[in-house]
């Protein structure tokens, strides 16, 4: 290389320039993601099925499946599905009007929908105890009809909807402020209806988001403790949820069972996930044919 060429700017290659990583390389990293999620979630979930496996299948079975754990089965399971399915409907419209609609105190109702995070789940049931009991300020307007708020499956449903509404509020919330309103704005140019804009133009893309905020509200609800056993009543057969049921074989240190109890929730709750993780990828492949 001359030197005319160098005075004319043309630099000698130096190979192909690597590209800047904030963080160190893809083997250092996934070391300490393997190390990090291994001594937080797989070792102690590993520690449960093993200690499980020492008890024979009959000592297993006998545990997992005697009357008073399988109604606190049906109890927590099915509290924690209708919690979530009412925390997607009220999450949208509470996200829906937070975003959309300018208010005075927006800010103030904005900051409220986080309660539930930073509220003791004690606290949270007590509070609710206290309003819905059949002298409370508002189960006293509804005990003269026969409507027990407290006390009974209905006391767990509102407690799990109480701790799950963030989780689909803040979901939602940040994908409807990045939709494009020029979609809708087209849609009504052309003549569709409010239902027929949101169900074709706003709902295929806000789909994702409501999913994962089910996912999550359900699994929050799933083993919520504090807030629950307050406003349940604890009654076997009726209000008894099953993490009560594995605190009770604790206290009377039958750690085999609780740990087999504790085992069944854990993998009736990784399949639910997996099935509401297999819809989200469904969802969004769609939506993403849909726009092409």
């Amino acid at each position: 290389m001359t030197t005319a060429t160098l005075s004319a700017g043309t630099a000698p290659s130096s190979g192909p320039r690597r590209s800047a990583r904030v963080l160190p390389g893809f083997n250092l990293t996934l070391g300490y993601t393997v190390l990090y999620l291994s001594l937080i979630v797989l070792i102690p979930l590993s520690a449960l099925v093993f200690k499980t496996f020492g008890m024979t299948w009959p000592q297993f079975w006998e545990a997992v499946s005697s009357p008073r754990v399988l109604a606190s089965y049906r109890l927590t399971f099915g509290a924690s599905f209708i919690a979530a399915l009412v925390n997607v409907v009220f999450g949208l419209l509470v996200a829906w009007v937070l975003v959309r609609y300018p208010f005075p105190g927006k800010k103030i109702v904005d900051a409220l929908v986080d309660l539930p995070f930073a509220l003791p789940t004690a606290v949270a049931g007590i509070s609710l105890t206290a309003l819905l009991a059949g002298n409370g300020w508002v189960g006293q307007y509804f005990e003269p009809h026969g409507i027990q708020l407290a006390f009974n499956p209905n006391g767990v449903v509102i407690a799990l909807i109480f701790i799950g509404l963030p989780f689909v509020v803040r979901t939602v919330q940040p994908v409807l402020e990045d939709a494009e309103k020029e979609l809708e704005e087209a849609a009504t140019c052309l003549g569709a209806t409010r239902w027929q804009t949101f169900s074709r133009v706003i709902f295929p893309s806000i789909a994702p988001a409501l999913l994962t905020g089910f996912a999550m509200a359900f699994a929050r609800a799933v083993g919520e403790y504090g807030s629950v056993i307050f406003i349940a009543g604890n009654m076997p057969m009726v209000s008894e949820i099953t993490p009560l049921i594995i605190i009770g074989k604790l206290e009377q240190y039958d750690y085999a069972g609780a740990t087999a109890v504790a085992s069944v929730m854990l993998g009736i709750s990784f399949i639910l996930l997996l099935i509401i993780n297999g819809l989200q990828g469904w969802q969004r492949k769609r939506s993403a044919g849909n726009s092409q």
